[in-house]
């Protein structure tokens, strides 16, 4: 694993280089998706300070056993009902995609007094199989957002189309990348700073389109 992680972090300072940008602002998270404790304990130790899980129930299940202290990343689709879980274990929610949800999290927000960031899931492909808000949508949502003072959106998150060429990821990521910059050029929001864009099969594109959260799982626990 720590060849895995030293082959990943070359290929991303490679990308970063190549279009100019510092390779310290982009973070790895390793999806530990159908991974166990023992490797996750693992990579922690080969330098991992970030982890993503798709479903609330296995954070619930595996966070409590971890020794090492990492940030914690849900980037699956978030039930309403596992919202009040996810609020208790995760740091940051990479999926949130539709208004019913985000009543949801202002509810248990209030319970909880605290603040939630998040992002926001855009599906810029169309793909009937992926979930998201299609671009047209964005504005409408970023506008409702403004009722709710506990949520504190601070990005965007999408999926490219799986396939074995990663250069068409790329329209994919520089259409998020655009839509990211319209909302951060209008002020409202003080923590706008991620992109969570990319993967194992197309994480270098995703960097050179200004990605800088990788959500890297096969590459690092292959």
């Amino acid at each position: 694993m720590v060849q895995n992680l030293a082959e990943i972090r070359e290929r991303i300072r490679e990308s970063a280089f190549r279009v100019n940008r510092d390779p310290a602002e982009i973070t790895l998270i390793a999806v530990t998706k159908y991974v166990d404790v023992s490797r996750i304990e693992e990579a922690i130790a080969a330098g991992v300070t970030h982890i993503a899980e798709n479903r609330v129930q296995e954070g619930v299940r595996k966070f409590p056993l971890l020794s090492g202290n990492v940030v914690k990343h849900l980037i699956g689709t978030l039930q309403t009902n596992k919202v009040k879980a996810a609020l208790e274990h995760f740091d940051l929610i990479h999926s949130v995609d539709r208004l019913g949800l985000v009543a949801e999290l202002a509810k248990q927000a209030d319970k909880l007094q605290k603040q939630v960031k998040f992002l926001i899931q855009l599906n810029i492909s169309g793909e009937a199989t992926k979930h998201g808000l299609s671009p047209d949508e964005l504005p409408g949502f970023m506008e409702n957002l403004k009722a709710y003072p506990r949520l504190i959106p601070c990005g965007l998150m999408t999926m490219a189309p799986l396939s074995d060429e990663p250069e068409m990821a790329r329209p994919v990521f520089r259409r998020l990348r655009e839509l990211f910059d319209d909302i951060a050029e209008t002020g409202d929001f003080s923590q706008w700073r991620y992109l969570s864009m990319g993967m194992s099969q197309d994480y270098p594109i995703a960097v050179e389109e200004g990605a800088n959260l990788l959500r890297i799982g096969s590459a690092v626990f292959k």
